[in-house]
């Protein structure tokens, strides 16, 4: 499994979105990407992280930030979780699991006494020119926002 370090390139990436159009790390730089991994769309937690970030898109752009989130869900399935709870980023669909891979979150779980392998929850800030500036893989996804604007607003250059 590839560990993420700050300071360091993030991973580029090449996904489609819920449309099925193809969004690129290439084509978002000059932007800082909050770059969230979650297990699956319309559960309860993944409801209320995308939630959170959905109502301070326009706090994100104060900082030229924009979200943008991951999982292994089909583009359907996406666009279907968009539409019912009116989120305003997109979401990306990576069913082979190569990005989450290569951002180091597909692993072993344990939920109820069962393991098996799954998206563990976290999120990497990458800068405008696609540098790790922050990872963030250790919170609640009722203020995973609030964590996300906390770094922001402290981050300096």
């Amino acid at each position: 499994m590839t560990v993420q370090k700050v300071g360091f390139k993030a991973p580029a990436f090449s996904l489609l979105n819920q449309l099925g159009v193809e969004v690129n790390s290439k084509s978002l730089l000059g932007k800082k990407i909050v770059l969230y991994f979650y297990p699956k769309a319309m559960t309860p937690g993944c409801t209320t992280q995308a939630c959170g970030l959905r109502d301070v898109k326009k706090d994100l752009l104060k900082f030229n930030a924009i979200a943008l989130g991951v999982s292994p869900d089909d583009p359907k399935k996406l666009l279907k979780f968009i539409e019912k709870e009116s989120l305003n980023f997109d979401l990306l669909s990576d069913p082979e699991h190569k990005l989450i891979e290569s951002y180091g979150v597909w692993s072993l779980k344990k939920f109820m006494g069962k393991e098996y392998m799954g998206v563990v929850r976290t999120t990497f800030i990458i800068d405008e020119e696609g540098k790790l500036i922050h990872i963030l893989d250790n919170f609640k996804t009722k203020s995973h926002h609030e964590n996300v604007l906390e770094f922001l607003k402290g981050y300096k250059v």
